[in-house]
């Protein structure tokens, strides 16, 4: 939203001549709601399971649900925002939003809750674009990092907190509760914004173009959108359960291949037609294509992380769901002090392919400490490595945003913002998939591996059947019973073990995956936000 001078005094120009803060802190804050809501719910799937008579495995729906829908509208938040008004459909998606999330709270049913997951992830995936178009017209180009600073509390400080709030709340008061704390806050933020934001005069003109020359909808770009981007979301929520491609029931492969032929089409369609649903062509840019590569990425290692080290402190530690977040918790404040150093580097004009580049590197030292963990560390060994690698996300995530959209043009950054937010939180749902296979994967090959020095020859093994069989024989007075629990502790020790290297290994993947990501960032254009930096990409 552009920022007026005038003086005049209507209600219209007042919102106009509101401080760019204060409407950045107002679109930022459903924001911030809509990203928690993709991992809040996660933590609380078995009392959800629970309290609908439900199997958890069939509970994974509520998050599956949520996040296709939310897929399938991201891309197309640009021709929406053009359509109705960015003002119209941001203030629209929040109140709905609100709704579904208090239908939420009240489902009574599986079926009933999966429904509302389904609005929720509709009205939630407009949020997102609409920030950010907002914020980058809200301010010049040499603010925009502060800016997107700004937004990256709520696009990466949410996902970090979803879990450890998630927890705490359902262990305190009922998993009903996670839905309904959007309600007041989605009220709030809807009468902040309905009085502060304006849609700026480009926008306003392009619609009014657009209500005189309208232009037949594409509604098969649209179906062929819907179905690759649900296919997609249930592959990788399901995939590892349905064993993938070794499926004997075909599912995944039926997924894969609808996914494959409707995103084939969705590319050669939306290329050739004049008014696509989903506009491709900010990928064309060189920026924007690095960026978007890096920040699906990026996401696949937060996301992957996020998912990993929660199971290995609560199933190797002993941990529950709110100590396991407490532990992950203080990574969200070192990332809150790391974004305004960001935003400060950024404005004096520093180049923002240098902070992507320390970044990387401090998020991929990050993920390499976690792997040397074991299975004697206290509380403060988990914390720190974890804490690193957030700080390594917090300093690339402004400067992505800020060298992503320097040279796209103003017409396209409607389709760019849906496309970015898109592939951002795609890349958090490859990078939950991906550890979750890894980690499985792992636990079958270091199993193999063990058991291969699990023999009678080996004499650690002799030494611990004898010390352990002969305490549980002064224990129980039973030979017999002695020795088969003796085998049952070795098994139980193999297993710990193997459930740790297995961690540890998937830690050490998006160490690797960090560190070959520094490529692309040779590949960019310089990106420095300053005076004028827009006018190459008008």
């Amino acid at each position: 939203m552009s920022v007026a001078t005038s003086a005049a005094v209507s209600p219209v120009a007042a919102r106009r001549a509101v401080n760019p803060w204060l409407v950045a802190l107002a679109v930022v804050v459903p924001t911030f709601m809509e990203v928690l809501d993709t991992t809040i719910a996660n933590v609380a799937l078995r009392y959800i399971a629970g309290g609908l008579s439900a199997a958890v495995v069939d509970a994974e729906w509520v998050i599956t649900s949520y996040l296709a829908a939310n897929a399938i509208v991201l891309p197309v938040s640009g021709w929406l925002s053009a359509h109705l008004g960015r003002r119209n459909y941001f203030l629209g998606s929040i109140a709905l939003f609100t709704i579904a999330s208090g239908l939420c709270g009240m489902a009574t049913s599986l079926e009933e809750i999966i429904l509302f997951r389904v609005l929720q992830g509709l009205a939630g995936g407009g949020l997102q674009p609409c920030t950010q178009g907002v914020l980058l017209d809200s301010f010049p180009p040499e603010k925009q990092g502060s800016a997107m600073t700004l937004f990256g509390i709520a696009a990466l400080i949410a996902p970090i907190l979803g879990p450890p709030l998630g927890g705490w709340i359902t262990d305190n008061y009922s998993w009903r509760w996670i839905f309904y704390i959007n309600i007041p806050v989605g009220s709030f933020a809807l009468l902040v914004c309905y009085w502060l934001l304006e849609d700026p005069d480009y926008l306003k003109r392009e619609r009014a173009e657009l209500k005189k020359h309208p232009t037949q909808f594409d509604l098969l770009g649209l179906t062929l959108l819907a179905v690759a981007m649900i296919c997609w979301e249930i592959a990788l929520s399901k995939g590892q359960e349905w064993d993938w491609f070794g499926d004997p029931e075909w599912r995944v492969q039926t997924l894969v291949f609808l996914f494959v032929t409707s995103l084939g089409g969705l590319i050669y369609r939306e290329l050739k037609i004049a008014n696509p649903v989903i506009n491709l062509r900010p990928l064309g840019e060189r920026n924007f294509a690095s960026s978007s590569i890096i920040i699906f990425c990026a996401y696949g290692v937060l996301y992957g992380s996020t998912t990993s080290l929660p199971g290995l402190l609560q199933s190797l530690f002993g941990y529950d769901a709110t100590s396991s977040g407490l532990v992950m918790s203080p990574s969200g404040f070192f990332s809150i002090a790391t974004l305004p150093v960001v935003g400060y580097l950024l404005s004096r004009g520093m180049d923002a392919r240098r902070l992507i580049f320390v970044g990387l590197a401090v998020m991929a030292v990050g993920s390499y400490w976690m792997s040397l963990m074991n299975l004697e560390i206290s509380p403060f060994q988990v914390i720190w490595p974890r804490a690193v690698t957030i700080v390594g996300l917090s300093l690339i995530f402004a400067p992505l945003n800020v060298a992503a959209y320097m040279y796209t043009p103003q017409a396209l950054r409607g389709a760019a913002v849906g496309l970015f937010a898109l592939i951002r939180n795609e890349g958090g749902s490859v990078g939950t998939s991906l550890a979750q296979t890894l980690q499985v994967r792992r636990v079958q090959f270091h199993t193999l591996r063990l058991n291969e020095n699990l023999d009678p020859l080996n004499p650690a093994v002799n030494a611990f059947n004898e010390q352990t069989q002969n305490f549980y024989l002064q224990q129980t007075g039973d030979a017999a019973a002695s020795q088969q629990m003796t085998l049952q502790s070795l098994s139980n020790l193999r297993d710990q073990q193997v459930a740790s290297l297995a961690y540890f290994d998937v830690f050490r993947v998006l160490a690797i995956l960090a560190v070959v990501l520094v490529v692309l960032v040779v590949l960019m254009k310089r990106s420095v936000a300053e005076k004028g930096a827009h006018l190459a990409a008008e």
